[in-house]
C-alpha cells in the first residue's frame, strides 16, 4: 500500500494562445499520483514551447495514458474580447483555470501566472476552486506536471489553428506573423467585418479596424 502522500493527486495547469490574435485560448489542467510524476520525466515532458510539433503530439498521447485526469477548456475570442475591454483578461484566466482544477479536484495544484504577481494570481485561483494552489512564473519549465498541461494546451490550440487553415490562409495566428496580419487586414478590407475567430479588442486588430475606417 503506498503512504498517504505517495497517494496525493497533483495537479498541473497551464495555457495556450495567450497572445494570438486569433483563435481560442486553451487552459488544460493534468492530474495524476506523486509516484507517477518521475515517469511524466521519463518519457520526456519538458515545457511545450523547447518541443517540435510532431514530439508535442506525440508526448499528448502518451501524457494523456499517463495520468489519471485531465481536462481541456477553451476559451472563444468572444469572451476574451468581453476580459479584455474591462481590463480583466487574467482573471478570466484565473476563472478559467479554477474551472478546470475544480474539474479534477486534486491534493494541489501548480499553475503558470500569467499575473506579475504571482501570489496574487495564485490567491485568486485558491479562491474561486476551493483548492490548494502553488502559482509561479515559469512554472511550465520548472515543473513536470505544468510542463504536460502546456503539451495537451499547445497541441489543443494547433488542432483548433489547424482546423481554422483548412478554410483561411491565417499564419501561426501570432501578430509577429505577417501572413496573420495580412489575413486580418485583407479579410476586412474585402467584408468589412471581421471572422469570429479573431480577437477584436487586440491592439493589432484594433490598429487594422482604426485604419480602415
Amino acid at each position: 500500500m503506498c503512504s498517504k502522500t505517495e497517494a496525493m493527486q497533483i495537479c498541473g495547469v497551464d495555457d495556450a494562445g495567450r497572445g494570438s490574435m486569433l483563435g481560442p485560448l486553451v487552459i488544460a489542467g493534468i492530474s495524476c499520483k506523486k509516484t507517477n510524476i518521475s515517469k511524466l520525466s521519463l518519457l520526456g515532458v519538458k515545457d511545450s514551447k523547447q518541443l517540435s510539433p510532431k514530439s508535442r503530439e506525440e508526448l499528448y498521447k502518451k501524457i494523456i495514458a499517463l495520468v489519471d485526469d485531465y481536462y481541456v477548456a477553451k476559451i472563444s475570442p468572444k469572451s476574451i474580447d468581453a476580459s479584455v475591454r474591462k481590463h480583466g483578461l487574467n482573471h478570466l484566466e484565473a476563472k478559467y483555470m479554477a474551472k478546470v482544477i475544480s474539474k479534477l479536484n486534486p491534493d494541489v495544484s501548480y499553475v503558470d501566472s500569467c499575473d506579475v504577481n504571482p501570489q496574487r494570481f495564485g490567491k485568486e485561483i485558491a479562491k474561486l476552486s476551493h483548492n490548494k494552489i502553488k502559482s509561479y512564473h515559469h512554472a511550465d519549465s520548472r515543473f513536470v506536471v505544468v510542463s504536460a498541461a502546456s503539451i495537451i494546451a499547445k497541441v489543443t490550440r494547433d488542432r483548433a489553428i489547424d482546423k481554422l487553415r483548412k478554410n483561411h490562409n491565417l499564419g501561426s495566428g501570432y501578430p509577429s506573423d505577417s501572413k496573420t496580419i495580412n489575413f486580418v487586414k485583407s479579410y476586412y478590407e474585402k467584408n468589412r467585418t471581421l471572422p469570429v475567430f479573431v480577437r477584436k479588442s487586440w491592439k493589432p486588430t484594433q490598429k487594422i479596424l482604426n485604419k480602415s475606417l
